[in-house]
């Protein structure tokens, strides 16, 4: 198959000044709860951007866990790449794709840490797996092999066996400051819908965007 003659035909019925919410978050749960609707598979996915501090970049998929006034949130450990990236450059970018839906949403921010109550009461609602994981993974880290995971799991879950599995002080979550957020609403022949949301001290503007 030809890579350049690889194209999908995008059938979205328009997206409009008139008909979007003024407040972006809003707009972008109408937008989520129509992809959870559509039945888009893990609608929560999300691209994550981040840079080192001189600027090199880096990307990987990750789940919203939490979105409000003050902004989008993932959880982590704190010692992964990501992470390191984070501390030495406090700026992201966020990109959901709801391909069936022929849209995608993308988000500018500043970074901070969520609070460790924050942390704390999401760890507490993760699987026993997924908590046992956090404190087996050093993410990123180089490793021999799997088996040296799967080790660890064992010691773990022996060590936790009766008791609840505690977060661990490297693991916890952060929080994307949006200050640009943009609806880009697939149309026939690429002449794409985009709308721009920039905040400002009195709220958000929106501006329309060339394809």
């Amino acid at each position: 198959m030809s890579l350049a003659e690889l194209r999908r035909e995008y059938m979205g019925r328009g997206l409009s000044e008139a008909d979007v919410d003024a407040d972006p978050i809003r707009q972008f749960g109408v937008w989520f709860e129509e992809a959870a609707a559509a039945g888009v598979l893990e609608p929560n996915a999300m691209t994550l951007a981040t840079a080192t501090a001189e600027g090199r970049p880096s990307a990987r998929m990750v789940l919203l866990k939490e979105v409000d006034a003050s902004g989008f949130v993932f959880y982590t450990n704190y010692e992964g790449r990501k992470s390191r990236e984070l501390a030495a450059n406090p700026w992201a970018a966020l990109v959901f794709f709801w391909v069936d839906l022929s849209r995608q949403v993308r988000i500018e921010g500043r970074v901070e840490l969520v609070t460790p109550q924050e942390s704390d009461a999401y760890f507490a609602i993760r699987p026993p797996g997924s908590q046992i994981s956090a404190w087996a993974s050093q993410q990123s880290a180089v490793i021999p092999g799997r088996e040296v995971l799967e080790r660890r799991v064992e010691e773990l879950e022996a060590e936790y066996a009766d008791q609840p599995v505690p977060r661990p002080p490297f693991w916890g979550g952060f929080r994307v400051v949006p200050e640009v957020i943009e609806f880009w609403q697939g149309r026939p022949s690429r002449l794409h819908d985009r709308l721009r949301y920039t905040r400002h001290d009195e709220g958000w503007a929106i501006e329309r965007l060339s394809p």
